[in-house]
């Protein structure tokens, strides 16, 4: 459970709440500005397909920058120190530019309106079928964490009773994504973007000002916790032990490659932003673009978890006292004062909606497309499908609302959505890339590759770690192993069951699989779209190389 402090209460006063009553109805607003623009359940799930890469781009880094993330990433900057930003730069530019430059071309240029749909192209319906109750059921899952979390800091914060902050959250989502579909959902997460950054930014500033700026930092942790505190790979070498658990290795290949690569590809609720862009160009450009800002939140949102430890030096050493998690509630009790403070708790609500909205949004679109239409209610008209979808949405508003107490079982939220990821992502992954990589790859292979890596991730989780059946110094640690097996069980059991079957034939793979040709001439660039400044390469490879850069002060 995502746990602050009891006592922990922000002095809030009328200002501040003005400043939550105007986000509220500017989001209300942009549902039903959105809403004239849906006429086709197109519109409603992918916007038509119309947006520019700037808003994609930005709603896919804002649809993924939660609060659970910056709550979470915050108390894992207090009590991992700077181990942190491998969630950042290794952990996620490099599957991000991947995404862009290598998989886009395959989603955007099949038309498929969700990852799901993809898969049945690909192998068939077993692997659609399946994948796609995966997908349902992690959205709820990672949607109802964001909608407790919500509700447990607006309760810790304000005072607001628990049900209540459900409820009123809850219902301004469920408001703009059922008035709107995806467009209100995209332009809504644009906004709280720039929320989130103007909660953040003043936090930080004026924290680094409060401690001595990051020298002040440094010679502080350094002192308390050693220098390694302070790295990224400091004490990461095989068999030595450090905060997080985990060695070089199994940060490299199980965070780096693995879990990665198998959230920012395979996710929908990343993905549905790029699949909304205009042109194939700007589908690419979407993840691309997002990778720039993604670098650079760890300096608003790890040093903030650095600035709390410093400024409260008892956070996370008593049970009953300040947690990691209060972090940033800390700083902005001690260092905001009204008005801003009341933008630092809308940044806080805009962050947890954008979480939710993303995950809700992307459920309403593959159980309407990949579950109802596909085997429930096939060829309904178009008006079905749409008024299905905001049903759905209701439907997936509530389910999220009683699942988020599962998250009551975990001590870290950010534990708890990793191993998610871990269960579902990374087996997904696995199928994706032997699919779109090798031709001879087999229907019965997708569809067994994917359960197997799902079964083998929890078999690693649940028998071998929590049974204490093998030694894991932390759930961390426990969720990159779980991530190697699920993609070294789901690769070996594809790999043998596409020797014992029989492949698709070879035109039913156009477009599919890398090497094959999609019917008819590629899609040229669109107006402006041909610029060397636009181009995804030049953007995908500066993204990897600034990621790379940042580094190299914190490596010694």
């Amino acid at each position: 459970m995502l746990h602050l402090a009891e006592g922990l209460r922000l002095p809030t006063n009328g200002l501040d709440y003005t400043l939550l009553g105007i986000y509220f109805a500017v989001v209300l607003g942009i549902g039903f500005a959105a809403r004239r623009s849906v006429k086709t359940s197109l519109d409603f799930f992918l916007s038509g397909r119309s947006l520019p890469a700037w808003i994609t781009g930005l709603a896919f880094v804002a649809a993924n920058l939660g609060a659970t993330e910056i709550l979470g990433m915050a108390a894992n900057g207090a009590q991992y120190g700077v181990y942190t930003v491998h969630w950042y730069w290794i952990g996620a530019i490099p599957a991000m530019v991947f995404l862009g430059l290598v998989m886009m071309p395959f989603y955007y240029g099949s038309k498929v309106r969700s990852v799901p749909e993809f898969l049945l192209h690909r192998f068939g319906p077993s692997s659609h079928l399946l994948s796609s109750v995966i997908f349902a059921v992690s959205s709820v899952l990672i949607a109802g964490v964001n909608l407790y979390a919500l509700a447990l800091v607006l309760k810790a914060l304000l005072g607001w009773e628990l049900w209540i902050s459900i409820v009123v959250a809850g219902f301004f989502v469920l408001a703009y994504i059922t008035l709107g579909g995806l467009s209100s959902a995209i332009y809504t997460e644009v906004l709280q973007f720039f929320v989130i950054l103007a909660a953040l930014i003043p936090l930080t500033v004026v924290g680094l000002k409060r401690v001595g700026g990051w020298g002040g930092i440094s010679d502080t942790l350094s002192g308390e916790k050693g220098s390694a505190f302070m790295t990224a790979w400091d004490g990461t070498g095989i068999g030595s032990a450090n905060p997080l658990g985990a060695n070089w290795l199994t940060i490299v290949l199980g965070l780096g490659f693995v879990m990665s690569f198998g959230y920012w590809t395979t996710n929908f609720a990343e993905v549905q932003r790029a699949l909304s862009a205009k042109n194939l160009s700007a589908a690419q450009r979407t993840p691309l673009i997002a990778a720039f800002p993604k670098i650079f939140i760890p300096a608003v949102v790890v040093i903030p978890g650095l600035i709390a430890l410093v400024m409260e030096p008892t956070l996370g050493k008593t049970e009953d006292g300040l947690q990691y998690n209060d972090a940033i509630p800390v700083l902005m009790r001690d260092l905001l004062p009204n008005g801003v403070l009341g933008i630092a708790v809308t940044g806080l609500l805009a962050a947890f909606m954008a979480g939710m909205a993303a995950n809700i949004s992307s459920f309403n679109t593959v159980f309407t497309n990949d579950i109802w239409a596909a085997y429930l209610k096939k060829d309904q008209p178009d008006e079905h499908y749409v008024a299905t979808a905001r049903w759905v949405t209701v439907v997936g508003v509530l389910i999220g609302m009683g699942t988020a107490f599962i998250a009551s079982s975990f001590s870290n939220i950010m534990n708890y959505l990793q191993t998610l990821f871990s269960f579902f992502n990374v087996p997904l992954f696995v199928v994706f890339i032997i699919g779109m990589f090798w031709k001879k790859t087999t229907p019965a292979a997708g569809f067994w590759g994917l359960l197997s890596g799902t079964v083998g991730a929890m078999v690693n989780y649940f028998w071998f770690y929590k049974q204490g059946v093998i030694d894991i110094p932390s759930d961390q640690g426990a969720n990159f192993v779980s991530s190697i097996v699920a993609f070294v069980v789901g690769s070996v059991v594809m790999v043998a069951v596409t020797l014992f079957t029989k492949p698709k034939p070879a035109e039913e793979l156009a477009g599919l699989v890398y090497g094959t040709r999609s019917p008819g001439e590629p899609e040229p660039p669109g107006k402006g779209d041909d610029a060397w400044y636009r181009k995804p390469a030049l953007l995908g490879w500066g993204a990897v190389i600034l990621a790379a850069l940042c580094y190299v002060p914190f490596s010694f």
